[in-house]
Order: C-alpha cells, then sequence, then structure tokens
C-alpha cells in the first residue's frame, strides 16, 4: 500500500475523473465507485481528498469507509 500525505490526498478530489479516497483513521480508502461520492462529494458535506476521521462523528451512520478498497496510509 501507498503512504499519502494531507497534500497528496487532496489531489485524489474526485473530480475530473480523478479517483475519490479519503482517509479515516490513518487508512485511505477508495470510494470512487461509491454512488454516494459522485463528483468526489458526499451530500454537499463530506470531500473526497480529505481525512474525515474528525467529521465522521457527526455522520448519521455507522462508519461505511472501512467497506471500501484500502489504498494506503495517511502519514
Amino acid at each position: 500500500m501507498e503512504s499519502f500525505t494531507r497534500d497528496e490526498l487532496a489531489t485524489f478530489d474526485g473530480k475530473n475523473g480523478k479517483p475519490a479516497y479519503v482517509a479515516y483513521e490513518g487508512v485511505v480508502y477508495d470510494l470512487t465507485e461509491s454512488a454516494m461520492w459522485g463528483d468526489g462529494d458526499h451530500e454537499a458535506m463530506h470531500f473526497a481528498g480529505a481525512d474525515l476521521t474528525s467529521e465522521h462523528d457527526d455522520a448519521p451512520h455507522d462508519v461505511y469507509v472501512t467497506d471500501f478498497p484500502k489504498v494506503g496510509t495517511l502519514v
């Protein structure tokens, strides 16, 4: 698996054909195939290319990002 800095992760924003990656608790997940993350945006509240660890407490659902492919770690 690859290691990503926050700046590198930010380039995977799901826009213009780029993959949609997010980090959660130090692991980077690929959400590109998720219908819930079209154009790198989830419910106009969360955006691909970011670390969602601190944002997840506000989510009205369980941790689902862990169901997606792991592609690396956040360093």
